[in-house]
């Protein structure tokens, strides 16, 4: 190896450390995957709820306050037990990630990475709260896109730039829901499940197939 060689790999090597040090660069893509799957399993689920209730309306040609109630609560818990199973997802991916490449999952970056992603989420979630409060519930989708967007826009600058292109596409998507609201679900299965299966496959093929961090 020449003289110039060991000083550009030196200088690769200065890049890396300095980088796994200000980046939390464990996020695993196969978190993406997983979370994306999650969503468009409880997106059909969601589905298959809203043809059962509007069938049972059409049949009737009665609104029942009951049934409404009854649709919602499916609905709000099918949307909980998605996220739940995707943060686990997440969480084990990119724990078996950061254990792979000896890195810690828990440090001061990963926390900025945390309050970052957890200040959008939360002013979102009662954003959320209080359209369904008021019973402007196609008002959700778009919400939940545009609030989660920032989330990664704003955790980007800890992690892999590419998380900032997620959240700009989502961002977008939430404000394209605005002008077709009843196409909320429809929105949301592109914004968190396929978005989020085409990030995870792009980030492992480009960080993790062989194992770069480059």
């Amino acid at each position: 190896m020449t003289d110039d060689q060991q000083h550009l790999q030196t200088l690769t090597d200065i890049k890396r450390i300095m980088e796994r040090s200000s980046r939390f660069i464990s996020l695993s893509g196969l978190s993406g995957v997983s979370a994306g799957l999650c969503a468009l399993v409880g997106a059909w689920l969601a589905r298959v709820w809203l043809v059962a209730y509007y069938e049972r309306w059409d049949s009737t040609g009665v609104y029942n306050d009951a049934d409404y109630a009854d649709l919602k609560v499916k609905l709000i818990t099918t949307a909980l037990v998605v996220m739940v199973a995707a943060v686990s997802g997440g969480l084990f991916f990119t724990w078996r990630r950061a254990k792979k490449n000896n890195l810690p999952i828990w440090d001061v970056t990963s926390r900025k990475v945390l309050i970052n992603v957890c200040i959008p989420l939360a002013a979102g979630g009662a954003f959320a709260a209080g359209i369904l409060y008021n019973h402007m519930e196609t008002l959700v989708a778009p919400t939940c896109l545009v609030f989660y967007g920032l989330a990664l826009v704003n955790a980007s600058k800890y992690t892999l730039p590419e998380l900032r292109y997620l959240g700009i596409l989502e961002i977008l998507l939430g404000i394209a829901n605005l002008f077709l609201l009843r196409k909320g679900l429809y929105f949301w299965a592109v914004g968190f499940g396929v978005l989020h299966i085409v990030y995870g496959i792009v980030m492992w093929w480009k960080y993790e197939r062989k194992g770069s961090f480059q």
